[in-house]
């Protein structure tokens, strides 16, 4: 039976000052290392046989440091789950949203915006997801893998899993750093 861990990157420096990341390529604060040795504590219990990652920074150091502290060797580059492009509000204050988005989704704790001047939409997302999804479960049917990626495109990884649309994978509660989404394949399933 496969398996595969969605993770979310540790704390960067943009989320420690609530500044909208997209694909800026910061670096983990103090507090994200930490959060990745931890979480790297919690999947211990799980053989993981292969991690791959965003090659942004944050996740790329996070996925590196869970690496080290489960005795795996390497970490993949995986381009197909960096985070969405957001476009005009890429480095923008998350107050800022109502200021350049047109469209906003309200969820419990997070503001989506959905349409935003050169933004990668929603729609378009949940079929990348769909696509990495079959692409790992096509290539590690019977293994359990790691991908440390990031809020937005593991929500929609998950969505699609379960068959929800991309709105209702948005209404999901928040994936928070270093929170984990795990996601189950049983042998008929391929």
């Amino acid at each position: 039976m496969g398996k595969i861990f969605i993770l979310r990157h540790g704390q960067d420096e943009d989320n420690a000052k609530l500044i909208l990341n997209g694909r800026r390529n910061k670096p983990l604060t103090d507090l994200g290392r930490k959060q990745a040795k931890i979480v790297a504590s919690k999947l211990s219990s799980y053989t993981i046989d292969v991690i791959y990652s965003s090659p942004l920074k944050r996740a790329f150091e996070t996925a590196e440091i869970i690496a080290r502290e489960l005795g795996l060797k390497e970490v993949i580059p995986y381009d197909d789950i960096i985070e969405r492009d957001f476009g005009i509000l890429t480095g923008k204050p998350i107050a800022d949203i109502p200021k350049y988005a047109t469209k906003i989704l309200t969820t419990d704790q997070v503001n989506y915006f959905l349409e935003a001047k050169d933004a990668e939409d929603f729609p378009t997302l949940y079929k990348h997801g769909g696509k990495v999804l079959e692409n790992i479960r096509k290539i590690h049917p019977n293994e359990t893998v790691l991908l440390v990626a990031h809020g937005d495109i593991g929500k929609m990884i998950r969505a699609v899993y379960r068959g929800w649309t991309w709105e209702e994978g948005l209404k999901t509660p928040y994936f928070d750093n270093t929170g984990i989404l795990e996601l189950t394949f049983e042998q008929e399933m391929l």
